[in-house]
C-alpha cells in the first residue's frame, strides 16, 4: 500500500510527497510507530512525521507529529551495535540530527527502506551543492506549526529549531563548507573508538552518500590495498573484476558444510491460529539451522484481497514463534505477503551474522496477471556464500485447470526479479540462483480416479500407485514445469481435503477427490532431504500442514585463503587495465520479429561473447534525446552485465506489445524499429538494429474507431486504420475512410458479451479466475481476423479477454476528460446519470451495453457467486481509468460512482 497518497492529501497543491514509509520512533525510552513522509516544495525538501492508523489510507488516517528541514545542518546515520541483528534482514536503525537534536527511527528492512534513504540522500546533496550561492528558507512550513500534535520527546524540539535558520547557523555551515572543501568527499563516516562518544559499541554508516564509493557487502574489506582501490575513478568495473575473479577461485576458499532447513507449508482456510504449532514445527528431534513456514489463503475476506490489509498476519506470525524448536533460539530475519500467501524464515542467532543481501518480492498470477488471489511470494538472500531463494506460491485450483497451474509457475518464474545491491548489476530471476525451494498449495490433483478409488488406495497406504496419477508428477515428467526441481518420495497420505476442524475426508456435497495439493520441492547440489512428511495432528484447515527437513552444503568461506587470493587479484588489476582494451564478437547484428501481435512475447537470442584479453563490463546505453536505452515495447534482459574472458552471455531481446503500447503501433505512429546501442565499459560500441511489422489489433483501438470498421480490423486497408484512430472521443470524423455508417457499439464487444451472457450467466468465480493464455490468443486472433466464426475458449478466458480489451482501450469508457466530474458527484445518482448522459454516442452506449450486462449477471449470484462489490470493484477500474496515478479515496469514489448503476434504475 504506498501511504504517500494519504500523506498528500494533508499537503497544499504545490507540495509533493515523493515517498513515504512506516517506521517506529524512539520516544521516551519506548518505540512508537510513524508514518515518515519526504515532502518538497519548489527544490526545499523536509521529512514530515505523522501519527497514523494501523494502515494509513486517507489524509483523515493521519495527524502531523513533526517535520525536520533538509538544510545544511540535517544528517541521516544507519546505527547498529554488536548485539543486534542488523545484518540478517531486519529493521534499519536511523539517526536523523539537525542542529544539535537527535532522533531514532526504526526503518522495516528491504530495497523500499533503501529507496526511501536514497531520496533523502538526493534531497541532501541538492542543499549541498546549492550551497553557498542558495539557502533554503523553508517560509512554507510555517503554516503547519498550529496543525502539530503535542508530542513527547525530541519532535517538538527538532520541528521547533527547524523553524528558522540563524546567522549563526549560517557561519557554522560556512566552517564547515571550507573544511569539507578542503577534505574533499568522504568516503566513509568513521566513529572512534567505541563508535561514538555517546554511544559505546556502536558502528555508525553516513547514509547520505554515494553508495558507489562503498564495498558490496558480499565482499569483505581485508586491507588498505582494496580500500585505496576503491577510491580510484574506475571502481565499479573494477569491483566486478574482483568479483568474477573471486568467482572463478571460489572453490579454493571455500568449504563445504551442511545446514539443516525446516520448510513447511500450510494452507489455513482464512482461520486464525487456533492449536499449537509445535507439533508441526518443533516435530524434529533437533532444532534446525533454518527455518521457512509458508501459508496460503491466510485471509479470504473481500478487504485482504482489495486492499492487502489484515490482522490475520500478525496473529500467525506470532503462532510460528510460539512453535519455533525450544531448543533453540532464533532471529526473525523476513517476512514478505502477498494478500494471503506469506513467507516467513527465521534463523538460530548464531548463523545471523553469515545472512546478507536479503530481498523479497511478489507476484500476482490472479485475473489480468495483477491480482494478489493467487500467485508467490519469494525470499531471496546469501547464507555465508551461496545464494538461496526460497519460493511461496498458491497456484490455480480446481482438478481440471493444471495448464492454468503450469502458467502460474512459468509466471511467477519469468516476472519474479530481485534487484541486487549493486545496481549495476541486472535483477536476479528465481532460477539464476544456486539453490531454489519451492513450497506451497501448488493445486495439483489426481485425476484419472474416481473418488472412491482414491480412497481405497490411501486405505491400503499404496501410496506410490496412487502417486501415479498425481498431476504435478506427470508435469514434471513431460517437463512442463518445475524442471530441474527434485520432489522427496510421498509416503502420506494427501493433505486434501478435510472436514474443517478433524481429520476426516470432504463430506460436503461436491466430496472433493483427496489430492497432494501441499508440496515442497528443490533445486540446487549438494541437497539431501532427511524427512517429508504432513502433520495430521493439526485441524484447523481443511488441509494438513506438511513439512520437509533438508540437509544444504553451504559453501563456507576461508576468509585467510579468501585474503590471499583477493590481494593477489588488486596486484594484477592495474596491469589488466592498462595492457589490454576489451572487446566482443556478436552472434548478429540485425534481428526481424515477423507479424508481432498484442500480448503475444516474442524473443530472439544475441549471444555476446568476450573475444578481448581482460574481462568487460557492458551495458545497452540510451541515445541522444531519448529517456530509454529502447522503445517501450522492448526489452534486452540482460541489459547490462559482467563477462569473463573468454565467456559468452545470452541476451534475450524481448519483443511483447501491451496496453501501452499497441494504441500508437496500431495508429501507425510507431512502428516496430529500433536501435540498441551496446556499449563496453572503456571500450567501443556496437549496434543493434531491430526491425518488424506489427499486425493491428482492436485490442488498444479506440471505441470511436471500431465502431466505423465494419470489418475485423486486419481485413482494412493500413491507412483506414490509422485515419481512423487518429481522431480523439468525442470528435467527428471530417470525412469518414469508410463508406458504411458506423456501428452503435463496437462488434468485438458485442461477440464477447453475448458470449459471455449465452454461455456464463452462472459460472462459478466469473471475473475471478483468470484465463489460460493461449485461449486469450485465440481470442484476440478470432476478434482480429473474424476467423473462426464463434469466439473459442473456456469462459473465464472471454472473460479475461473482455477485461484486457477494455484496460488496453487509449481512451476508457468514461472518456478521461470527465473522471472528475465523476468523483464529484459520486454520490448523487442523478447527477452521476447526468454525466454518463453527456458522453459521446458510441461511449455511452458501450457503458449501457455493459453495464446491462452486468446487471443480469446479478441475477445469477447464487451459481456464480458475483456480488455488486465485486463486479464494480472490477469494472469501475477500467471504465473510469484515472488520467494519472489513481489514489484509495479516488478509487472509491469510482466504485460509489459505478455502483448506482448496478444497484438502481438504468433509465437514462
Amino acid at each position: 500500500m504506498d501511504q504517500s497518497i494519504a500523506i498528500q492529501e494533508t499537503l497544499a497543491e504545490d507540495e509533493k510527497c515523493i515517498i513515504a514509509v512506516q517506521c517506529f520512533i524512539l520516544i521516551d525510552n519506548a518505540t512508537e510507530s510513524r508514518l515518515l513522509g519526504l515532502v518538497e516544495r519548489s527544490k526545499e525538501h523536509a521529512l514530515f512525521v505523522y501519527l497514523h492508523r494501523r494502515m494509513a489510507i486517507t489524509g483523515d488516517d493521519v495527524s502531523l507529529d513533526g517535520i525536520i528541514p533538509i538544510s545544511y545542518d540535517f544528517a541521516v546515520v544507519e546505527v547498529s551495535s554488536p548485539d543486534e541483528l542488523a545484518v540478517v534482514g531486519a529493521d534499519t536503525r536511523c539517526r536523523v540530527t539537525f542542529l544539535n537534536e537527535e532522533l531514532e527511527l526504526r526503518l522495516p528492512f528491504g530495497s523500499h527502506s533503501r529507496l526511501f534513504l536514497s531520496e533523502v540522500n538526493k534531497a541532501w546533496s541538492d542543499v549541498c551543492q546549492q550551497y553557498p550561492a542558495s539557502t533554503p528558507r523553508f517560509q512554507w512550513l510555517a503554516k503547519y506549526r498550529s496543525k502539530l500534535t503535542p508530542t513527547r520527546g525530541s519532535m517538538k524540539s527538532l520541528t521547533s529549531k527547524g523553524e528558522s535558520l540563524s546567522k549563526s547557523s549560517h557561519t557554522r555551515k560556512t566552517e564547515r563548507s571550507q573544511t569539507a572543501e578542503r577534505r574533499g568527499p568522504p568516503a566513509e563516516h568513521k566513529s572512534g573508538g567505541n563508535g561514538g562518544p555517546d554511544s559505546p559499541g556502536r558502528v555508525a554508516r553516513v547514509l547520505l552518500e554515494d553508495r558507489n564509493d562503498l564495498p558490496p557487502p558480499s565482499i569483505h574489506t581485508y586491507s588498505c590495498n582494496k580500500a585505496q582501490m576503491l577510491s580510484l575513478p574506475q571502481f565499479g568495473l573494477r569491483d566486478n573484476l574482483i568479483r568474477c575473479e573471486l568467482q572463478k577461485s571460489e572453490a579454493a576458499y571455500t568449504n563445504l558444510e551442511d545446514f539443516s532447513f525446516f520448510l513447511g507449508t500450510y494452507n489455513v482456510n482464512g482461520q486464525t491460529p487456533k492449536e499449537r504449532l509445535g507439533r508441526w514445527l518443533a516435530s524434529t528431534p533437533d532444532p534446525p539451522d533454518v527455518y521457512f513456514v509458508g501459508f496460503q489463503e491466510l485471509d479470504l475476506s473481500k478487504e485482504a484481497f482489495i486492499f492487502n490489509d489484515t490482522p490475520k498476519e500478525s496473529e500467525w506470525i506470532n503462532a510460528v514463534m510460539e512453535g519455533l524448536h525450544p531448543d533453540a533460539k532464533y532471529a526473525f530475519v523476513k517476512h514478505v505477503r502477498l494478500v494471503g500467501i506469506m513467507l516467513l524464515c527465521f534463523v538460530k542467532t548464531e548463523h545471523a551474522e553469515h545472512i546478507h543481501e536479503v530481498e523479497a518480492e511478489t507476484v500476482g498470477t490472479g485475473i489480468m496477471g495483477r491480482m494478489g488471489n493467487k500467485g508467490g511470494v519469494a525470499i531471496r538472500f546469501r547464507f555465508h556464500n551461496s545464494d538461496i531463494c526460497v519460493v511461496n506460491s498458491h497456484l490455480a485450483a480446481h482438478i481440471e485447470e493444471y495448464e492454468r497451474r503450469n502458467q502460474d509457475y512459468r509466471e511467477i518464474c519469468s516476472r519474479m526479479q530481485f534487484h541486487q545491491q549493486d545496481p549495476d548489476l541486472p535483477p536476479l530471476t528465481i532460477l539464476k540462483h544456486s539453490i531454489v525451494l519451492w513450497l506451497g498449495d501448488l493445486n495439483y490433483r489426481i485425476s484419472n480416479l474416481d473418488v472412491d478409488q482414491v480412497k481405497d488406495l490411501i486405505s491400503k497406504k499404496d501410496f506410490e500407485a496412487l502417486h501415479a496419477y498425481d498431476q504435478l508428477k506427470r508435469q514434471i515428467d513431460e517437463e512442463a514445469v518445475f524442471v530441474g526441481f527434485t520432489e522427496g518420495d510421498i509416503d502420506f497420505q494427501p493433505t486434501y481435503k478435510y472436514d474443517t476442524g478433524s481429520s476426516q475426508w470432504d463430506s460436503s456435497e461436491k466430496c472433493r477427490v483427496p489430492a497432494w495439493c501441499d508440496r515442497i520441492l528443490w533445486r540446487g547440489q549438494n541437497i539431501r532431504q532427511l524427512h517429508y512428511t504432513s502433520h495430521m495432528a493439526l485441524k484447523t484447515s481443511d488441509h494438513k500442514p506438511v513439512s520437509s527437513l533438508l540437509e544444504i552444503g553451504i559453501k563456507v568461506v576461508d576468509e585467510e585463503k579468501q585474503k590471499r587470493i583477493f590481494e593477489e587479484i588488486v596486484r594484477n588489476m592495474d596491469r589488466w587495465e592498462n595492457e589490454c582494451i576489451p572487446s566482443v564478437s556478436l552472434s548478429q547484428r540485425e534481428f526481424h520479429f515477423k507479424d508481432v501481435k498484442f500480448m503475444q512475447h516474442r524473443a530472439e537470442t544475441l549471444t555476446i561473447h568476450n573475444d578481448g584479453q581482460v574481462p568487460c563490463q557492458f551495458e545497452f546505453i540510451q541515445k541522444l534525446d531519448e529517456p530509454a536505452y529502447c522503445k517501450a515495447w522492448l526489452t534486452a534482459n540482460p541489459h547490462k552485465g559482467f563477462l569473463a574472458q573468454g565467456a559468452s552471455v545470452d541476451v534475450d531481446l524481448e519483443v511483447f506489445v501491451n496496453r501501452f503500447t499497441a494504441p500508437e503501433l496500431n495508429s501507425g505512429r510507431q512502428q516496430i524499429e529500433d536501435i540498441l546501442v551496446l556499449h563496453l565499459d572503456r571500450g567501443k560500441d556496437y549496434f543493434i538494429s531491430v526491425m518488424g511489422n506489427y499486425l493491428p489489433s482492436c485490442f488498444g483501438t479506440s471505441i470511436n474507431a471500431l465502431c466505423h470498421l465494419r470489418e475485423p480490423i486486419q481485413a482494412m486497408p493500413l491507412d483506414t486504420i490509422q485515419k481512423l484512430t487518429s481522431v480523439s472521443a468525442g470528435q467527428e470524423l471530417s470525412s469518414s475512410p469508410v463508406a458504411e455508417p458506423p456501428r452503435d457499439t463496437p462488434k468485438e464487444i458485442c461477440m464477447m458479451v453475448e458470449h459471455l451472457y449465452r454461455n456464463a450467466s452462472k459460472q462459478e468465480d466469473l471475473f475471478q479466475q483468470p484465463g489460460l493464455r493461449s485461449e486469450f490468443e485465440e481470442i484476440r486472433d478470432c476478434l482480429d481476423t473474424g476467423e473462426p466464426d464463434s469466439i473459442p475458449g473456456s469462459n473465464h478466458s472471454v472473460a479475461e479477454a473482455l477485461l484486457l480489451f477494455l484496460d488496453a482501450l487509449p481512451e476508457p469508457v468514461v472518456p478521461y476528460h470527465y473522471y472528475r466530474q465523476c468523483l464529484d458527484c459520486c454520490s448523487d445518482y442523478s447527477q452521476c446519470k447526468q454525466v454518463i448522459d453527456m458522453l459521446p454516442q458510441c461511449h455511452k452506449n458501450v457503458f449501457m451495453s455493459l453495464t446491462e450486462f452486468l446487471r443480469g449477471l446479478l441475477k445469477h449470484s447464487a451459481h456464480n457467486r458475483l456480488d455488486v462489490n465485486i463486479l464494480a470493484t472490477i469494472f469501475a477500474a477500467l471504465m473510469l481509468r484515472s488520467p494519472a496515478k489513481q489514489d484509495l479515496g479516488q478509487k472509491r469514489k469510482t466504485q460509489e460512482f459505478y455502483q448506482h448503476f448496478l444497484t438502481q434504475d438504468l433509465d437514462l
